[in-house]
Protein backbone atom coordinates (compact mmCIF):
# COMPACT_ATOMS: atom_id res chain seq x y z
CA UNK A 1 0.00 0.00 0.00
CA UNK A 2 1.44 3.39 -1.02
CA UNK A 3 1.70 6.41 1.27
CA UNK A 4 -1.26 8.16 -0.37
CA UNK A 5 -3.52 5.20 0.38
CA UNK A 6 -2.26 5.01 3.95
CA UNK A 7 -2.97 8.72 4.43
CA UNK A 8 -6.47 8.32 3.01
CA UNK A 9 -7.26 5.40 5.30
CA UNK A 10 -5.92 7.14 8.38
CA UNK A 11 -8.02 10.25 7.71
CA UNK A 12 -11.13 8.48 6.49
CA UNK A 13 -11.28 6.07 9.44
CA UNK A 14 -11.11 8.98 11.87
CA UNK A 15 -13.81 10.83 9.95
CA UNK A 16 -16.00 7.75 9.83
CA UNK A 17 -15.65 7.22 13.56
CA UNK A 18 -16.82 10.83 14.04
CA UNK A 19 -19.62 10.98 11.47
CA UNK A 20 -20.46 7.37 10.66
CA UNK A 21 -22.95 6.87 13.48
CA UNK A 22 -25.11 9.94 12.88
CA UNK A 23 -28.61 9.32 11.55
CA UNK A 24 -28.73 12.64 9.73
CA UNK A 25 -30.39 12.12 6.38
CA UNK A 26 -29.01 13.41 3.11
CA UNK A 27 -31.22 14.27 0.13
CA UNK A 28 -30.41 11.13 -1.84
CA UNK A 29 -31.19 8.74 1.01
CA UNK A 30 -34.27 7.07 2.44
CA UNK A 31 -36.76 7.25 -0.40
CA UNK A 32 -39.31 4.49 -0.96
CA UNK A 33 -38.89 4.23 -4.72
CA UNK A 34 -35.77 4.26 -6.88
CA UNK A 35 -37.14 6.96 -9.17
CA UNK A 36 -37.70 9.20 -6.15
CA UNK A 37 -34.03 8.85 -5.22
CA UNK A 38 -33.06 9.92 -8.72
CA UNK A 39 -35.41 12.92 -8.80
CA UNK A 40 -34.42 14.06 -5.30
CA UNK A 41 -30.75 13.86 -6.25
CA UNK A 42 -31.37 15.98 -9.34
CA UNK A 43 -32.93 18.66 -7.16
CA UNK A 44 -30.25 18.42 -4.47
CA UNK A 45 -27.46 19.87 -6.63
CA UNK A 46 -26.32 23.20 -5.15
CA UNK A 47 -29.15 23.06 -2.62
CA UNK A 48 -29.10 22.23 1.07
CA UNK A 49 -30.35 18.79 2.05
CA UNK A 50 -32.39 20.36 4.84
CA UNK A 51 -34.31 22.29 2.19
CA UNK A 52 -34.45 19.60 -0.48
CA UNK A 53 -35.88 16.76 1.61
CA UNK A 54 -39.14 18.43 2.78
CA UNK A 55 -39.71 19.92 -0.68
CA UNK A 56 -39.29 16.50 -2.26
CA UNK A 57 -41.67 14.98 0.27
CA UNK A 58 -44.29 17.53 -0.82
CA UNK A 59 -43.57 16.87 -4.50
CA UNK A 60 -43.94 13.11 -4.13
CA UNK A 61 -47.10 13.53 -2.09
CA UNK A 62 -48.63 15.52 -4.94
CA UNK A 63 -47.21 13.23 -7.64
CA UNK A 64 -46.85 9.80 -6.01
CA UNK A 65 -46.01 7.82 -9.14
CA UNK A 66 -43.49 8.14 -11.93
CA UNK A 67 -46.35 8.37 -14.40
CA UNK A 68 -48.07 11.20 -12.54
CA UNK A 69 -44.82 13.17 -12.35
CA UNK A 70 -44.13 12.65 -16.05
CA UNK A 71 -47.56 14.07 -16.91
CA UNK A 72 -47.62 16.84 -14.31
CA UNK A 73 -47.98 20.45 -15.48
CA UNK A 74 -44.61 22.14 -15.29
CA UNK A 75 -46.08 25.05 -13.35
CA UNK A 76 -47.46 22.63 -10.78
CA UNK A 77 -44.02 21.14 -10.24
CA UNK A 78 -42.39 24.56 -10.01
CA UNK A 79 -44.97 25.82 -7.53
CA UNK A 80 -43.94 23.04 -5.13
CA UNK A 81 -40.18 23.29 -5.69
CA UNK A 82 -39.65 27.05 -5.95
CA UNK A 83 -37.68 27.21 -2.68
CA UNK A 84 -34.90 25.13 -4.24
CA UNK A 85 -32.04 26.79 -6.14
CA UNK A 86 -32.49 26.71 -9.92
CA UNK A 87 -35.93 25.16 -9.48
CA UNK A 88 -37.11 26.12 -12.97
CA UNK A 89 -34.37 24.21 -14.76
CA UNK A 90 -34.48 21.34 -12.28
CA UNK A 91 -38.26 21.03 -12.64
CA UNK A 92 -37.99 20.80 -16.42
CA UNK A 93 -35.27 18.18 -16.04
CA UNK A 94 -37.20 16.24 -13.40
CA UNK A 95 -40.29 15.91 -15.55
CA UNK A 96 -38.21 15.04 -18.62
CA UNK A 97 -36.28 12.48 -16.54
CA UNK A 98 -39.55 10.86 -15.46
CA UNK A 99 -40.67 10.70 -19.07
CA UNK A 100 -37.38 9.15 -20.18
CA UNK A 101 -37.45 6.54 -17.41
CA UNK A 102 -40.86 5.44 -18.68
CA UNK A 103 -40.18 5.68 -22.42
CA UNK A 104 -36.64 4.31 -22.57
CA UNK A 105 -36.07 2.30 -19.40
CA UNK A 106 -39.48 0.74 -18.69
CA UNK A 107 -39.86 2.79 -15.53
CA UNK A 108 -36.61 1.51 -14.03
CA UNK A 109 -33.54 3.51 -13.02
CA UNK A 110 -30.68 2.26 -15.23
CA UNK A 111 -27.64 0.56 -13.78
CA UNK A 112 -24.81 2.08 -15.83
CA UNK A 113 -23.29 5.53 -15.68
CA UNK A 114 -23.44 5.76 -19.47
CA UNK A 115 -27.22 5.35 -19.46
CA UNK A 116 -27.77 7.53 -16.41
CA UNK A 117 -25.97 10.57 -17.83
CA UNK A 118 -28.34 10.47 -20.81
CA UNK A 119 -31.14 11.46 -18.44
CA UNK A 120 -31.87 15.22 -18.24
CA UNK A 121 -30.30 16.79 -15.16
CA UNK A 122 -28.01 13.84 -14.45
CA UNK A 123 -24.24 14.32 -14.44
CA UNK A 124 -21.50 12.08 -13.10
CA UNK A 125 -22.06 13.12 -9.49
CA UNK A 126 -25.75 12.28 -9.57
CA UNK A 127 -25.13 9.11 -11.58
CA UNK A 128 -22.52 7.83 -9.14
CA UNK A 129 -24.74 8.56 -6.15
CA UNK A 130 -27.66 6.75 -7.77
CA UNK A 131 -25.53 3.74 -8.66
CA UNK A 132 -24.31 3.51 -5.08
CA UNK A 133 -27.60 4.25 -3.33
CA UNK A 134 -29.97 2.27 -5.55
CA UNK A 135 -27.84 -0.43 -7.11
CA UNK A 136 -25.23 -0.89 -4.34
CA UNK A 137 -22.35 -0.41 -6.76
CA UNK A 138 -18.86 0.69 -5.80
CA UNK A 139 -18.76 4.30 -7.00
CA UNK A 140 -17.35 7.57 -5.70
CA UNK A 141 -19.77 10.48 -5.77
CA UNK A 142 -17.79 13.73 -5.77
CA UNK A 143 -19.64 16.86 -4.73
CA UNK A 144 -18.19 20.16 -3.54
CA UNK A 145 -17.45 18.79 -0.06
CA UNK A 146 -15.59 15.71 -1.32
CA UNK A 147 -13.63 17.79 -3.82
CA UNK A 148 -12.72 20.49 -1.27
CA UNK A 149 -11.77 18.23 1.61
CA UNK A 150 -9.75 15.85 -0.55
CA UNK A 151 -7.62 18.71 -1.84
CA UNK A 152 -7.29 20.70 1.38
CA UNK A 153 -6.22 17.59 3.28
CA UNK A 154 -3.55 16.84 0.70
CA UNK A 155 -5.01 13.51 -0.36
CA UNK A 156 -4.73 14.64 -3.96
CA UNK A 157 -4.31 17.71 -6.12
CA UNK A 158 -7.09 18.12 -8.64
CA UNK A 159 -8.99 20.92 -10.34
CA UNK A 160 -12.30 19.28 -11.23
CA UNK A 161 -14.69 16.84 -9.51
CA UNK A 162 -14.11 14.28 -12.28
CA UNK A 163 -10.36 14.44 -11.68
CA UNK A 164 -11.04 14.01 -7.97
CA UNK A 165 -13.18 10.94 -8.64
CA UNK A 166 -10.44 9.31 -10.71
CA UNK A 167 -7.71 10.25 -8.22
CA UNK A 168 -9.67 8.86 -5.26
CA UNK A 169 -10.21 5.61 -7.13
CA UNK A 170 -6.44 5.19 -7.18
CA UNK A 171 -5.83 5.75 -3.47
CA UNK A 172 -9.02 4.53 -1.78
CA UNK A 173 -9.65 0.78 -1.45
CA UNK A 174 -12.77 -0.12 -3.43
CA UNK A 175 -14.74 -1.20 -0.38
CA UNK A 176 -14.59 2.41 0.85
CA UNK A 177 -15.77 4.10 -2.35
CA UNK A 178 -19.50 4.22 -1.69
CA UNK A 179 -18.97 5.52 1.86
CA UNK A 180 -16.80 8.49 0.96
CA UNK A 181 -19.58 10.83 -0.11
CA UNK A 182 -21.76 10.52 2.97
CA UNK A 183 -18.87 10.88 5.43
CA UNK A 184 -17.21 13.77 3.61
CA UNK A 185 -20.52 15.58 3.08
CA UNK A 186 -21.36 15.40 6.79
CA UNK A 187 -17.82 16.49 7.63
CA UNK A 188 -17.88 19.28 5.04
CA UNK A 189 -21.18 20.61 6.36
CA UNK A 190 -19.67 20.68 9.83
CA UNK A 191 -16.67 22.83 8.87
CA UNK A 192 -16.55 25.39 6.09
CA UNK A 193 -13.58 26.97 4.37
CA UNK A 194 -10.14 25.65 3.53
CA UNK A 195 -8.33 25.78 6.87
CA UNK A 196 -6.72 22.36 7.13
CA UNK A 197 -6.18 22.57 10.88
CA UNK A 198 -9.80 23.46 11.57
CA UNK A 199 -10.99 20.66 9.31
CA UNK A 200 -8.78 18.07 10.98
CA UNK A 201 -9.73 19.34 14.43
CA UNK A 202 -13.24 18.05 13.83
CA UNK A 203 -12.08 14.43 13.77
CA UNK A 204 -9.44 14.46 16.52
Amino acid sequence: MNKESKLFLRIFRKAESRYGKTDKRLAGEGWQHDWQTLIATIYSAQSRDEMTIPVMENLFKKYPSLDSLSKAPLQGIMDITRRINYYKTKSKNARAAAQMLIDKFNGNVPETIEELVEIPGVGRKTANLVLSEIHSKDTICVDTHVHRLSNVLGLLKTKTPHQTELALQKIAPKEYWSRINRIFVLWGKDVRGRDKNKILAKIK
